[in-house]
């Protein structure tokens, strides 16, 4: 089940708020939504729901015990015994096949690789059940005594998908003291809806030029044009940020609509100036973690050029990884490595005497071709995309069906471009304040609060008729 669909938002959801607001007290509520979460990650299999109440259990255990032992050794066993369970499982349910599928090439073992299926959000309530068992360690907050109250934190089933990753301390008073208001409530209903917008009209439109542009196998790709390459790739590159962005601002508006306040995890990554200033927009809560929970605790910069430049290696090795268990992954992490430590070393000094013109370029080609390795699964993939570009797969230029697809989607293209930006949200702004000040135009910004949202909905849901279209065909979180 994913929220891009007619059954989530007509059903699951719909069913979701009418249950929640019907419920009497806090109490109740927080059992609707536990509930509910309970059957999202149920959807794809009873076992899913066994292995994220067993994780949710032992962080919740081991929590209780780090706190009770927390001026012993024992708080420090504990804590390392929690990650080595947590990491263990998920090493075994997302990257197995990858490490076995490198043995078996080397000495061949195992004699069969085996396949297992990827449980629905393991990555992101790991990550979040490790910062919450890593923070009563700190004693930066108290563990949480009742199960089904961690629990929830864990499957509420806003940000299951595509984040953002929640730490504990920033709900843990509103799992049990939380009001909706009606500004917020407001707020989250529009936010909701121009994520899905974003999504069902704009990820998925950029998605299907993408993949008829940039096809996954290296002989149909051989016979794209230049310029259908280049186009491909520009495509590709607006899809991921409309597509995960998307589903972030769903979350967000989600937990709006019932008090949760979610912080923001997208912050208009496309308009950096540098590589480091795009990952302070780009999933701003995986960034922060691994700066945490990876990057400081290991020294940080604390400990010398040559130690911070390990650490750096270790973070961003890990980013890649955590994308999925495949070496094009590792190799974007690495690739992002290189730009921030040249930028660590020498690039930024030299980038802040240039225009901002000029270091935007900079930070999108950068970023341009770093999704190049995202999108292709294998190094002879990458040859072939890389070579298409300057027209050594004898490909040509253009032709006719090339120029055709990319004259009818021109203006998609424009709209997403401007949609990658925070030109509309400046706008409204500056709508709302001009209202304030004059209270000459009224109407304009009660259309922009209440018929935008509207008009959005129709027509996302409009564009999700028959359409299927898999989100996941790229994220394997």
């Amino acid at each position: 089940m994913v929220f891009s669909s007619l059954f989530f938002v007509f059903f699951f959801f719909a069913l979701n708020l009418i249950a929640y607001y019907l419920a009497p007290d806090i109490k109740r509520k927080n059992m609707v939504m536990l509930v509910f979460s309970l059957i999202f990650y149920s959807w794809g299999g009873p076992r899913y729901l066994f292995l994220l109440i067993s994780m949710v259990f032992a962080s919740w255990l081991f929590a209780l015990l780090i706190f009770q032992y927390q001026d012993t050794k024992w708080n420090k066993i504990f804590l390392i015994s929690d990650c080595v369970f947590m990491l263990g499982l998920l090493c075994i349910f997302k990257y197995l096949s990858f490490f076995t599928g490198i043995t078996h090439t080397i000495i061949k073992i195992p004699k069969e690789i085996p396949h297992i299926a990827l449980p629905i959000g393991i990555s992101f309530y790991t990550f979040q059940l490790l910062s919450y068992v890593i923070d009563v360690y700190r004693g930066e907050i108290k563990p949480q005594e009742k199960f089904t109250s961690l629990l929830l934190y864990a499957s509420l089933f806003h940000q299951c998908i595509a984040g953002p990753i929640v730490r504990y301390q920033l709900i843990a008073d509103e799992i049990d003291n939380r009001k909706v208001k009606m500004d917020e409530l407001c707020q989250g209903i529009k936010r909701f809806t121009v994520g899905l917008a974003k999504k069902a009209i704009l990820a998925n439109g950029c998605a299907m030029v993408a993949d008829t542009l940039l096809p996954l196998e290296s002989s149909e790709m051989m016979s794209i044009p230049v310029l259908g390459v280049w186009t491909g790739l520009l495509f590709y590159s607006l899809q991921i940020y409309l597509d995960f962005s998307a589903y972030s601002d769903m979350a967000i508006g989600m937990g709006l609509m019932i008090g949760f306040h979610y912080d923001e995890n997208f912050n208009y990554p496309y308009i950096a100036c540098s590589i480091k200033d795009f990952w302070t927009r780009w999933h701003i809560s995986l960034s922060s973690f691994f700066r945490d929970y990876v990057y400081i605790p290991l020294g940080g910069n604390r400990k010398g050029n040559r130690r911070r430049t390990i650490n750096l290696l270790i973070v961003w090795g890990l980013t890649g990884f955590w994308h999925g268990a495949s070496w094009n992954y590792i190799f974007w992490g690495l690739y992002f490595f290189i730009f921030i430590l040249m930028e660590n070393e020498f690039l930024s000094e030299k980038l802040s005497h240039l225009p901002s013109v000029i270091r935007h370029l900079y930070a999108i080609v950068v970023v341009y071709f770093g999704w190049a390795l995202f999108r292709c699964e294998s190094l002879s993939n990458l040859g072939t995309l890389l070579k298409g570009m300057i027209g050594l797969n004898k490909n040509g230029f253009v032709d006719a069906a090339t120029s055709i697809i990319i004259q009818n989607n021109l203006f998609l293209l424009i709209f997403c471009i401007i949609a990658s930006t925070p030109l509309l949200k400046n706008f409204g702004a500056y709508i709302k304040r001009l209202h304030l000040v004059n209270h000459h135009i009224p109407y304009i910004v009660y259309a922009y609060d209440t018929v935008i949202p509207a008009i959005l909905l129709i027509v996302s849901l409009l564009a999700l008729v028959g359409n299927s279209y898999n989100p996941f065909l790229y994220f394997q979180f």
